[in-house]
């Protein structure tokens, strides 16, 4: 994987109901893929759902894979380069935990939440690898590191909430761990490996093309995609993992790189609409971890079905405004619709509620962030 002097690149893919860095036509259709600038996170290729004429990729900012054609209903991307960081999530609707409770208010105690926080995070093990790149053997991933980073995939689910049932399935496992081993022996990232590549399986290159990769590792990983820095045309490896449907996902890594795989999800979640980060009470270690904070990569909204193109975004922190700049992210990431805002003069504070309200939509959303100290 291109590592950069701050750290990790990580990619992601679209799909016709979501992927991330890309511009994607209608749900229905097939489009290419750019990606976003230079940063932790760059913008991926993927398969659209239904299979067409396909449109050509775009290549947009800096990184690794250019946009290619999508003619057979898959798309390609760009990978960037980035930073090491974590990121937060949020609920639709305003419950940290899917609980009882209306909107603007969490659902569970901010001690709960800092429980689950600390207990879900106190094994951060990578594990171990088996795997060989001199022999082109993909190996495994030891289990407690599988289990660590599906744990995390959940962490977030719950405070999005979102069900967090989401499980591996050991296909898609295998084939994260071909993928893995791709990037890792080409030191690269592309979701769509050309079959010159050192390793080259078709196995590998099929999860490619359907999984969010990073340079980094299994477990840490989940959290670069959750902050997504350098993806600010779509904020898309978030937007799969806080997808109504995402699930069952694969995990699959090495010593140096990662895939998670995301699509033909099957997840019964429904949410009118996710936040992140979330209504209700969210650890300030969601949002902001050293240098990397959604304060810079944007707060954001997404939904299935509300048309998000129009939406004005207003933050007041006890009833003084607080400033934001809303831009519109290409549909079809984890979510028809997305939309980010970024704090403009201002930064996430521990102790602190931020009331969000959305105005310009068919159905106006509004909901508080209470933002908890869980160190």
């Amino acid at each position: 994987m291109k590592r950069t002097t701050s750290g990790f690149a990580l990619a992601a893919l679209v799909s016709g109901f979501g992927c991330s860095s890309s511009p994607d036509a209608e749900p229905q259709a097939n489009a290419g893929a750019s990606a976003g600038g230079a940063g932790q996170v760059a913008g991926g290729g993927g398969q659209v759902s239904q299979a067409g004429s396909g449109g050509q990729g775009v290549p947009g900012g800096t990184g690794q894979v250019s946009g290619g054609s999508a003619a057979s209903g898959t798309s390609a991307g760009q990978a960037g380069a980035g930073g090491v960081g974590v990121s937060g999530g949020g609920p639709a609707g305003g419950f940290a935990n899917g609980g009882a409770g209306s909107p603007g208010t969490g659902g569970a105690p901010s001690t709960d939440v800092c429980t689950r926080w600390k207990a879900d995070r106190a094994d951060m093990s990578e594990g171990t690898w088996s795997g060989n790149v001199a022999s082109c053997m993909a190996g495994d991933l030891s289990a407690n590191a599988r289990a660590n980073a599906l744990r995390l995939v959940n962490l977030y689910r719950f405070l999005a909430g979102l069900p967090d049932d989401v499980t591996t399935d050991p296909t898609y496992d295998s084939g994260n761990q071909a993928c893995a081993l791709m990037m890792k022996a080409n030191d690269a990232l592309n979701h769509m490996p050309p079959t010159t590549w050192t390793c080259y399986t078709k196995p590998g290159a099929d999860s490619a093309g359907q999984s969010n990769i990073s340079s980094g590792r299994a477990v840490m990983s989940v959290d670069l995609y959750m902050i997504d820095t350098g993806n600010a045309t779509t904020l898309g490896h978030r937007r799969w993992l806080m997808s109504n449907t995402l699930g069952p996902i694969g995990i699959g890594g090495t010593d140096g790189a990662s895939c998670l795989h995301v699509f033909n999800g099957k997840g019964k979640g429904t949410k009118a609409f996710v936040a992140w980060p979330p209504g209700g009470t969210v650890p300030l270690q969601a949002i902001t971890r050293g240098k990397e904070s959604l304060d810079k990569t944007g707060w954001s909204i997404q939904s299935d079905k509300i048309d998000l193109k129009n939406a004005q975004v207003a933050v007041t922190l006890d009833g003084v405004s607080k400033p934001v700049t809303v831009t519109q992210l290409l549909p079809n990431y984890g979510a028809a619709f997305a939309i980010d805002f970024i704090p403009q003069g201002w930064s996430t504070e521990a102790g602190k509620s931020y009331a969000v309200s959305v105005s310009g939509v068919a159905t106006p959303i509004s909901y508080t962030v209470n933002v908890v100290d869980c160190k």
